[in-house]
């Protein structure tokens, strides 16, 4: 279906280039898609068409028209895996920061399903031609443990995990500020933003249950290094309930305005622990990956300056 949206611009968006300002807000896009759809004419501001090099203004009104996209034929790619572990029925793979999960408008190769392919022909198809064995996701820069299914009673079982809350994730992030709890519960409901479409945002009144648990592990006066569990798995969840109590992730293109001061692309956020019961065996299994080497250089920073 064709996507549509409006949105305002406002103060703290000024100056920034329209096709950077809309990559940062629709992350399932690449940048350069986004520039050819605004060549194209998809997209305009105050009614007029634009260069993708256009810097916003305070009140200018951005309305763009995303065409459906177009059929897909998935095509297995020689992408190399991390593969945590393997088995007839499911495969927990290490994602990269950068991978997008499964193909979409601007990201039609080079993801985690075109990677899947090309190692196994055995995937489940209960979620479609585009979606084969995905159970669920990561956000395109968020690294960390995923499991996919390898056949259909795998990928039932799993699904039914995760909506009574059986599956447990935990993941480690790095964010702005001092947290001075040493750990806490933020329930906020999430939804839609009432402005900015293709975000998501604490609503009380439209937006679902989210919980979200977090632990200090360690403080470095701006910076704070989190252990962060879910109990539901809203869209950007652990990415909005951090902003919300002021506390944005580093790295964050959306919901972080702060300069990062790192060289890490994406958010220091990294799914660390995945626990599940085996779909076949019944046995509870705990799956982890190690943080990137850019999020750890992060850490190893942080601490050199706070010795």
């Amino acid at each position: 279906m064709e996507r549509t949206f409006k949105i305002n611009v406002t103060e703290e968006d000024v100056k920034k280039r329209i096709d950077v300002f809309l990559a940062g807000l629709m992350n399932d896009f690449s940048r350069s898609y986004i520039q050819k759809g605004i060549e194209e004419g998809w997209v305009k501001v105050n009614g007029k068409f634009v260069k993708p090099n256009y810097k916003l203004k305070k009140g200018d009104v951005i309305e763009a028209e995303i065409p459906a996209p177009k059929p897909l034929s998935l095509e297995p790619e020689n992408i190399p895996l991390d593969i945590i572990y393997e088995d007839q029925d499911i495969i927990v793979v290490n994602k990269p920061r950068g991978m997008v999960v499964y193909p979409a408008p601007g990201n039609y190769s080079g993801t985690l399903v075109n990677a899947l392919l090309y190692h196994t022909k055995d995937l489940s198809g209960i979620n479609g031609v585009l979606r084969p064995g995905i159970v669920h996701r990561l956000d395109k820069d968020t690294s960390g443990v995923i499991v996919v299914a390898k056949n259909d009673q795998a990928h039932r079982e799993l699904v039914n995990q995760f909506k009574s809350k059986k599956v447990k994730k935990t993941y480690l992030a790095i964010v702005w500020g001092n947290i001075l709890e040493d750990k806490a519960t933020i329930e906020a409901p999430i939804g839609r933003h009432p402005v900015k479409r293709v975000e998501m945002a604490v609503d009380a009144k439209h937006g679902k249950e989210a919980i979200t648990h977090f632990k200090v592990l360690e403080r470095f006066g701006d910076f704070t290094f989190v252990e962060v569990s879910i109990e539901t798995g809203r869209t950007h969840q652990i990415r909005v309930h951090m902003s919300y109590i002021g506390h944005p992730i580093v790295g964050d293109p959306v919901y972080s305005r702060k300069k990062n001061p790192f060289k890490i692309k994406g958010q220091a956020l990294h799914a660390f622990r995945l626990g599940l019961y085996h779909p076949r065996k019944g046995e509870f299994m705990t799956f982890e990956a190690p943080v990137p080497d850019d999020f750890n250089e992060i850490l190893n920073t942080l601490k050199r300056k706070v010795m």
